[in-house]
This record gives C-alpha cells, structure tokens and sequence, in this order.
C-alpha cells in the first residue's frame, strides 16, 4: 500500500514510550503479587471499571484510588489505585520518535491515546523535564485524540473515525499502530492496516514493510 498511504496513527504508551505493562511487572514482583495482576483487575468489566472511568474523566485520582483498590481485593489482593497511576508514564524511544519524524516528512501523522487526568500533560508524567520532552513530540503529530478529553476511548469504535475525519483521509489509506489487539480490531474492521507493537524492533520492522520506507540508520 506504499503509494495509497494517506496516515499513519499511532498510540502512544507502549508504543513511542515503554510499555507501563513492564512497570505493572516489576510492582507485582516488589510486592509479591501475581504477575500481570494489575491487567488482570483492569480486564474485568472492562468498559465501565476504575481504569476505564479513569480514562474517560468520569472519576478523579482519588476516587480511583478507592474504586481500584476494591476491584483488586475482590481478586484477592488489594492494590490502592494511587499506586498504579505512579506506573503510568514511560520512557520515549528515540528510534521510535525518529520513524514518526520521517512518517511526518511523507504523510499526515495523528495519535490516538487512551489516556487519564493525572500527572503532566497528556503523557501524564510527574517529572517535568521528561513531561517537555513528551510535549514535544505530541507537538509532532497533525492530529491528537485523548480519551480523557473526548470522554470516549479506545476501542470504541467512534475514536477512529473522529481521527480519519480530522485527517481528512480515507481509513483504507492508513497505518495503525498499538500494543494492545482489542484496540486494533476497530481499525482494522475500517480497512486500516494493523501493526500489533510487541516491542521496538518489531514495530520499526513492521512499519517498514507496511510503508516501503526507510524509517531507521
């Protein structure tokens, strides 16, 4: 499809940042919990729990907190929500930034996050040095949905179409990428093609041989 590429979209934690599932990791590990708990807890009613009021602004940091730490003690462990939200923000990945950079050199670039009101700006990061460097690559993209602002978020299927309408392109003619597969089907049942962000290599790897560009050195 390297001649009908109009976009490509991309999400952003776990993607152009480090997976905050590697940070719910290590937690678990320090305090003795079963590893991927936490995604356990927020798997569970996973349109109307905590994390998704969270991300839709529905509730506040501390009434996440509470709601989180129920939800965890009914699967026998309890975790209060303040915890996770310090789990949040991830490390940039410069390869990574650089492959948007020249996307953006080629065709219109636009990010959909699923993201909470918490921290420092929309990569919700508590450390302001690294909350400039993240605000600047937002500054990259053409176009930015954030769930927390919208008060609707990944998978529904509406976050997409809003992206396409505001980047004036056909769904057809795009890229998407995203770690998470439920976030994937919805672009995918539009006509986008997919890439699946197991980790960083993977996703320049597939990026490539979806566009037909040299995105690395």
């Amino acid at each position: 499809m390297t001649d009908n590429i109009q976009a490509v979209i991309w999400d952003f934690g776990g993607v152009l940042t480090s997976s905050p599932f590697e940070a719910f990791n290590r937690y678990e590990a320090e305090k003795g919990l079963p590893k991927d708990f936490i995604r356990g807890v927020n798997a569970v009613n996973g349109d109307t729990n905590a994390w998704a009021k969270l991300e839709q602004s529905k509730v506040n940091a501390e009434e996440f907190d509470e709601l989180f730490r129920k939800e965890a003690e009914a699967l026998g462990h309890s975790v209060p929500g303040k915890d996770i939200l310090g789990l949040l923000s991830g490390n940039l990945r410069p390869r990574v930034v650089e492959a948007l950079k020249r996307c953006k050199a080629k065709v219109k670039v636009g990010c959909i996050t699923n993201n909470a009101p918490v921290g420092k700006g929309a990569g919700m990061q508590t450390d302001e040095g690294r909350a400039s460097e993240i605000e600047k690559v937002f500054g990259l993209f053409d176009e930015m949905i954030e769930s927390s602002k919208l008060g609707i978020r990944k998978p529904d299927p509406r976050i997409y179409a809003l992206m396409c309408e505001a980047l004036d392109v056909d769904p057809k003619n795009c890229v998407y990428l995203d770690d998470l597969g439920i976030n994937l089907k919805p672009a995918r049942a539009m006509g986008m093609t997919t890439i699946k962000v197991l980790n960083e290599d993977q996703l320049l790897s597939d990026l490539e041989a979806a566009t037909g560009w040299t995105l690395t050195d």
